[in-house]
């Protein structure tokens, strides 16, 4: 079910009370990390972490009134879920991210294309994912759309 919340913290107060701790910490490491010139917004009944229009006018080509989106978290009903756009349109990214997980966790990655998944909320890497939220700044990751929507376009 989709959040109505407003604000971030509308969003985490709602929360189940063994959640909030978890995504609270993990909100405060992305935020911490975040490179500057990313805000966070509600997006999608996510907290979500966008290039605003004051740096990226055009915003998103599906819906050209939102910004850009970049990441978002989520308390999903069996897992939180970290959503990486990054992730999923370079692989150089992801083969980073897969080489690092095993450093961090003992347990097996469950993602699926942009989503990370986290099914114990006591066990997030945050130290890893810390260190993710810093590789790539908005201007990194407009180019890496600009390129990935003109190839998509020209495929069809």
């Amino acid at each position: 079910m989709q959040s109505k919340a407003t604000t971030p913290e509308q969003y985490l107060a709602e929360l189940p009370e063994e959640r909030q701790g978890p995504m609270r910490q993990l909100r405060q490491t992305i935020l911490e990390n975040l490179p500057e010139g990313f805000e966070e917004v509600m997006s999608y009944g996510m907290i979500g972490y966008v290039v605003p229009h004051s740096i990226f006018p055009d915003g998103y080509h599906c819906d050209p009134k939102l910004p850009l989106p970049f990441m978002s978290i989520a308390s999903q009903k069996n897992f939180i879920a970290l959503y990486h756009m990054g992730i999923y349109a370079s692989p150089e990214l992801l083969s980073w991210f897969q080489a690092e997980y095993p450093k961090h966790m003992k347990t097996k990655l469950d993602m699926g294309k942009s989503c990370i998944r986290f099914k114990k909320p006591d066990q997030l890497p945050y130290e890893l994912i810390g260190q993710l939220v810093t590789k790539m700044t908005p201007q990194q990751w407009i180019d890496l759309y600009q390129a990935q929507v003109k190839n998509s376009r020209k495929r069809k």
